[in-house]
């Protein structure tokens, strides 16, 4: 026995399933989702608000591609055993998921600085938070203009 379904037939079906979903809110579920960069956040510093400062992210102003933005985070710190950096956390607040990288750090790191390529899914802030060793925090933050096709609009 064959099953014969004409085009018309599966338009009605496919409209019918989609506005179904549409209706039920199980359609994309996860476009609708809220980025978790503050919840992020909050739990790197456990609801500690953290201080402008010490902390320097260097990106690019505008991205001609975000599937591969430089970056470079450092953090003015001796790096000694009284006093060093423990942990920054990069976060992009626009990004489907926000978490972008954490770097760890001990004083025999010598400097508190690394560098990497990140992927950016839209023009966004970045937020770069450092965590000192006496519990203390530090943060920075740059917004980056991701271009598509290099164009500046």
């Amino acid at each position: 026995m064959t099953l014969i379904i004409s085009r018309r037939q599966v338009l009605a079906l496919t409209g019918a399933a989609l506005t179904v979903c549409a209706v039920s809110g199980a359609a994309f579920p996860a476009l609708a989702a809220k980025n978790d960069s503050d919840d992020l956040i909050k739990k790197f510093t456990g609801g500690k608000e953290p201080v402008k400062g010490k902390v320097k992210l260097d990106l690019p102003e505008i991205a001609e591609n975000g599937n591969a933005v430089p970056m470079t985070v450092s953090v003015e710190s001796p790096m000694t055993e009284d006093s060093h950096v423990t942990d920054v956390l990069i976060v992009a607040d626009a990004n489907p998921n926000g978490a972008v990288v954490t770097f760890h750090f001990s004083p025999a790191s010598g400097v508190a600085e690394a560098n990497t390529r990140i992927r950016l899914a839209e023009t966004q802030n970045v937020i770069a938070i450092a965590k000192m060793n006496d519990g203390s925090f530090f943060t920075d933050t740059k917004q980056v203009k991701v271009t598509i096709g290099g164009c500046g609009g």
